[in-house]
This record gives structure tokens, sequence and C-alpha cells, in this order.
């Protein structure tokens, strides 16, 4: 159980990692409830996004390493209802901040995955 967990956890906390990074370079503070307060759109997007690769993809739990599907759509889930709930609660949603979010988001999500598969099994990325 604790095996399926952890690309959630992984992917839960660079969320957190990043607003904080946001909160940081636009010099909001770095206090803990203010990084959640961030957060917590894109923490919802993100177990949402889970919920919905577990349910779509039959092998969610076998490739969450995997970019596509499992890490597009936890990507999108992310993004997605984080900037809607973000929205809907006040929050900005500037357009360079929704291509910045987008990007930044995704190559973060990315990396972890690209890292521990190429330390678990290396030359596996010629694989997809």
């Amino acid at each position: 159980m604790l095996r399926r967990l952890l690309p959630v956890l992984a992917d839960l906390a660079v969320v957190v990692l990043f607003a904080a990074i946001g909160r940081s370079a636009h010099a909001h503070g770095d206090s803990v409830l203010g990084v959640l307060a961030t957060a917590w759109p894109f923490l919802v997007g993100t177990v949402v996004g889970w919920v919905v690769a577990a349910r779509t993809v039959t092998s969610a739990w076998r490739a969450e390493l995997r970019l596509w599907p499992t890490g597009a759509i936890v990507w999108a889930c992310t993004w997605g209802l984080g900037m809607a709930l973000r929205g809907l609660t006040g929050g900005g949603l500037a357009p360079s901040f929704l291509l910045v979010a987008a990007l930044v988001l995704a190559g973060m999500l990315a990396a972890w995955r690209v890292i521990v598969r190429l330390a678990l099994h290396p030359g596996v990325l010629h694989q997809d």
C-alpha cells in the first residue's frame, strides 16, 4: 500500500514546492500556512488527477512513473482544476501565470518521474 502512495505523495510534495517557490519569488513570505493557502487548489487537483488516472488507466498503479498517460493526467488535473479553484476563490489568473504555472508544474511533475525511472531502470526512457 505504501508503495502505491509514494507517487501520490511525491506529486503532492511537488505542488507544495511549486507554491513555496512562487510565494518566495513574489515576496509573499514562506510561512507553512501561507504556502498551503497557495497550494490547496492545486493539491485538490492533484488528488483528483490520481483518482481519474486510477479509474481510467488500467495500469495506473503499475505505470505511476510513466509520463504518459498517468503523469499527463495528473498534470492536467493539477493545473486545470487548480486554476479553476484558484479563480473561483479570488486568486489571480493572469495569462502569464497560467502559462508559467502550466510549464513549471509539467516540468516538476515530470522531473521526479524521469529521475526515479532512470535510477530504478537505466535505459527505460527508450521504452516509451
